[in-house]
This record gives C-alpha cells, sequence and structure tokens, in this order.
C-alpha cells in the first residue's frame, strides 16, 4: 500500500519555515499594487480567487508547489475519484472505504472517474426522477387525492448540516407552494417547533440515516410517526427512507419510498448524494438538482490540475496551510456577503472539523505539527456589527475566508442614495478585505489598526445551482487537500463515535439496566437526572 508524505517530511518544508519568519508584509507602502492584486487571481469554474490579500510572494507560491507535488496531493486526488482505498489508517483496524462523494456527481463525464459509483449513482437519481414526476403529477399523493406540498428532512450531522445550508442557499428558487422543514436536534422542542401548525396530511417525511439505526433520527422519526397517526394518517403512505440498501429502514411495509446511499459516501460530504438531491428535488425539481451536480462536477474536474496557480481548491487549501502551520492562525473564519449562505459556515465547521481534527497520521504515528483549524463564521454585513471588531483589532490571529457575488440572488434591488443594496454590499466586503490588510495609522493608540489580516476573496456572479455546486465541491476538494497535506485520515470520526457510546451506557443507566458505572450514575446524580 502507498505511504504517502506529510508536510514535515517535504524539503520544502523547512524553506517555508524560513519564509515565515519574515512574511509578506501588506501594510508596507504600496505594498497592495494594481499589479498585485490582478497577478494574484485565479479563476475557477464559477469564482475567482482573489488572493492579493494573502501573505505571500512569488517564492512562497513555489514553495507551496513544491510541497504540492511532494506530497502528491492531485495525485492523491485523482485516486481517491478513482476508487483507491483512502479511508484506512495504515496497520491499524479501520474503516477501509473507499472514499467517492464524487461519483455522486460525475454523470456529466465522457469517462466516468469510477464507473461503478457512478452507475449506482445514476440509479438513484433514475428513482428519484421517476418519483418527483409521481409527485408533480398526481400519481403520488394524499388520501385525499390533494398533492404533497411539505417535506419534514430528518436527519443528524452530515445528514443535516449540509443539505439544510443548501436547502437555504437556494430556496429562493423552490417551487412555488413547496416548503421544507428540518428536524435534527434530539431535543424534543426542535420537532415540536417544526410540527406546530404544519398540515401533516400533504407533507412527506425523508428520514436519513445510512445505518438505519441513527439514535437521534429515529427519536425524531418516532415523534413525527406519532403526529402523523394522530392526525389519523399511514406513516407509511408518507415517509421516505433514504438510507443503506438492505438496512432495518430499507422496508417497504414501512416507507413509500427507499433511496439508497453508500458506505463509500462519508455524511458530511454527502450532499449531491440522495442524501441531499431527495429533498432538493422535492424543493427545486429535478433540473435544479442536475445543475447543482453539475456545478459540483465541473469543480471535481478542475481540481486534477497539477498547477497550484490555476487549481482553485488546491490553491484556497495551500494557502489555509501556509496560514495556520506557518503563519500560526488557529481559526478560519469564512464570511460569505450573502445572506442565503447563512448557514453554509455551519456546514463547513462540521465538514472541516471532523474531517481534519485529527492527531494521528495515516500511518498510525503522532501528528508533529498541527493539523485542521477551528472553524467559524457568519454572513457580512451583519458580522461587522459583531465580531469584526476583534479581527481588526483583538488579539487572536485569524485567517479570513470570504465570499461573495457581483450580482444579487433574487434581482429585486433599487437605487438608494446612488447606489443598489448589492453594490453596498459589494462595496462593504471589498472595503474589509482591504481595511483588514493595509491596516491604518494613528497617534491615538486606540484608533490604530494594525493590518496584515491574511484574507482571501471566493468571488462569483450570482448565487445559483450551479454555482452552489460548485461551492460546495471547492470547500470538500480544500478539505480533502489539506488531510492529504496532513497525512491524515479524513474520511472517519472516531471522536464522534466515543460519544455515541457513552450516550448509550448513560441511557442505560437511566433505565436501571446494564452494568452501570458509579462515575455514570454520579454524574446522573449531579445532573438531577437521576
Amino acid at each position: 500500500m502507498e505511504q504517502w508524505k506529510s508536510i514535515t517530511d517535504c524539503g520544502a518544508f523547512a524553506a517555508l519555515e524560513s519564509c515565515a519568519q519574515n512574511p509578506f508584509d501588506l501594510t508596507r507602502p504600496g505594498a497592495l499594487t494594481p499589479e498585485r492584486l490582478l497577478q494574484f487571481r485565479c479563476s475557477g469554474p464559477e469564482f475567482d480567487l482573489l488572493y492579493g490579500c494573502q501573505r505571500v510572494t512569488s517564492e512562497v507560491l513555489d514553495l507551496l508547489q513544491s510541497l504540492a507535488d511532494e506530497c502528491q496531493l492531485v495525485e492523491q486526488f485523482r485516486q481517491m475519484r478513482r476508487g483507491t482505498v483512502m479511508n484506512r489508517i495504515h496497520g491499524w483496524p479501520s474503516e477501509e472505504r473507499q472514499v467517492l462523494h464524487t461519483s455522486s456527481r460525475d454523470l456529466f463525464s465522457a469517462a466516468p472517474a469510477c464507473l461503478p459509483a457512478t452507475k449506482a449513482a445514476q440509479k438513484e437519481l433514475a428513482k428519484l426522477k421517476i418519483f418527483l414526476n409521481e409527485v408533480e403529477n398526481g400519481g403520488i399523493c394524499n388520501s385525499r387525492g390533494e398533492p404533497f406540498v411539505n417535506l419534514i428532512h430528518i436527519g443528524i450531522g452530515g445528514s443535516d448540516l449540509g443539505p439544510r445550508s443548501i436547502y437555504e442557499a437556494l430556496r429562493s428558487y423552490k417551487k412555488k407552494g413547496r416548503k421544507v422543514s428540518f428536524i435534527s436536534n434530539v431535543d424534543p422542542d426542535d420537532a415540536a417547533a417544526v410540527l406546530d401548525g404544519l398540515d401533516l396530511s400533504r407533507t412527506l417525511v425523508s428520514v436519513v440515516s445510512k445505518s438505519g439505526t441513527t439514535l437521534e433520527t429515529l427519536s425524531n422519526e418516532i415523534l413525527v410517526r406519532t403526529a402523523l397517526r394522530e392526525a389519523g394518517l399511514d406513516p407509511a403512505k408518507h415517509c421516505l427512507a433514504v438510507t443503506g440498501e438492505a438496512s432495518p429502514m430499507d422496508n417497504p411495509e414501512r416507507y413509500l419510498r427507499s433511496f439508497y446511499m453508500y458506505d463509500y459516501i462519508g455524511g458530511r460530504f454527502s450532499s449531491t448524494s440522495v442524501v441531499g438531491t431527495v429533498m432538493l428535488g422535492f424543493a427545486l425539481g429535478y433540473e435544479k438538482v442536475m445543475e447543482f451536480l453539475e456545478g459540483a462536477a465541473m469543480v471535481d474536474e478542475a481540481a486534477e490540475e497539477g498547477d497550484i496557480r490555476s487549481n482553485l481548491p488546491l490553491l484556497l487549501a495551500l494557502l489555509g496551510i501556509w496560514n495556520h502551520n506557518f503563519l500560526d492562525m488557529p481559526t478560519v473564519a469564512v464570511l460569505p456577503y450573502s445572506q442565503a449562505l447563512h448557514r453554509f459556515p455551519a456546514h463547513l465547521q462540521q465538514c472541516d472539523m471532523e474531517s481534519n481534527g485529527k492527531s494521528i497520521q495515516r500511518n498510525g504515528k503522532e501528528l508533529a505539527i498541527k493539523s485542521g483549524p477551528v472553524v467559524w463564521g457568519e454572513p457580512g454585513t451583519n458580522g461587522q456589527h459583531a465580531f469584526y471588531q476583534l479581527l481588526h483589532q483583538g488579539t487572536e490571529k485569524v485567517a479570513i475566508e470570504f465570499i461573495g457575488f457581483r450580482k444579487s440572488q433574487r434581482g429585486k434591488d433599487m437605487g438608494i442614495q446612488g447606489t443598489c443594496s448589492q453594490q453596498k454590499l459589494v462595496a462593504n466586503l471589498l472595503a474589509q478585505s482591504l481595511a483588514l490588510a493595509i491596516g491604518k495609522g494613528d497617534e491615538n493608540p486606540n484608533k490604530e489598526f494594525a493590518g496584515n489580516h491574511a484574507n482571501s476573496l471566493l468571488m462569483g456572479e450570482r448565487l445559483t445551482a450551479r454555482n452552489m455546486g460548485a461551492l460546495l465541491a471547492i470547500y470538500e476538494a480544500k478539505i480533502v487537500f489539506q488531510g492529504f497535506c496532513w497525512n491524515v485520515n479524513s474520511f472517519d470520526q472516531e471522536g464522534v463515535q466515543l460519544g455515541k457510546v457513552l450516550a448509550g451506557r448513560i441511557l442505560s443507566a437511566m433505565r436501571g439496566e446494564g452494568e452501570q458505572g458509579a462515575l455514570d450514575n454520579e454524574l446522573l446524580r449531579a445532573a438531577g437526572m437521576e
């Protein structure tokens, strides 16, 4: 089996450490020239990456290219797409799985990277198309012959955050009269709030669990099934299963339809599989789903380019490595200047931190450097009136990734004081990027801005289904490239599993079953739950 390099094993590592002792000074007079801003610009599918406000030089970029080549980042990405088992720890028991989330959108290529997985995705999409046509033409309707207009999506983690963030991003394109609601938290108030006032007779329920045994999801499903029965409805005629083939949920007696997800697609990378497309298809229609998948597929193809200056997700990943490992920035703020993307940072938080929040390399040895950063963010311009104070004048070092669009999504805007609102939004975005980079001197120390806050900007034309697919795939590829660079397994989540085991043990103690540990009982007493 191939043993891949970590960045500390690369010849470029020491040279980058040396460059990091005196990084490019963005505050130096004349540092940010028009030539620099135009030179440090990378165009990819649907987006341009403007990185002139990063603390890099051509020398640093050349060294990052050497780092990418030595770690064989693009080669690993290519092998991942073609079905090599990448979800593994050498020499230790691990999941030993392929990583093929890209196969769920690899439908637009004459030669798909992994044909069997792509055929499986095509089969599920064909099933989805038939189902959506039946919902549209009345072949699937409620007991009174009325069309379904609502859908409740029940899932948790990757089965919720990604799909929810994409629905919120694209809800302006939803079919007339359609509404999607989400239940994820096992907190009963989450389900109660969604069910309150909802016409259940015209509601479908999509239950998403690969194993068919996810505790939080099944608990919420039971709550919703109970509500359906209390409304005099048959849950089997309202519930859809999105699950693994032959799982406990793959049961036609309990579900109207079943759509299959596969072990080679991890939850946090599953939004372009049926985990996301069943819900999106109901909300937006099949054609919009295909546009979304096409946007993601375009980025997957582009991510196989070897030149980092032409490979947008790879460049974004390596700039992140430079900031995190060489300039010692422990957190990344993802700041979309688009209200529609208000849940996208939350999805990236899970996708990135669950993937690369690891301290063990793929060879089983401890990492000698930091792996994944803390990821957070909120939309602008609201954030400007909240945490931007810390970004500008605080003591924490934060790497910043802005996302913006030249045009508004809905096209409903008007001129006020000589400019429209979208222009004001973009002006704020560009101003923040520059202000963070160059700072401002002042005799009054409280009014001084140090500058040199590294930031980049992903700029798109307008947020569409295709554009959203591309944005999602850019960040998925970025996360994967960074995991390869650190030589960690980005595709398991043992920390999540530990919490599930302990929760199960405490639930057994609550029921008075099994072997009860003294610590469990003491904790229950301390919490007033004995």
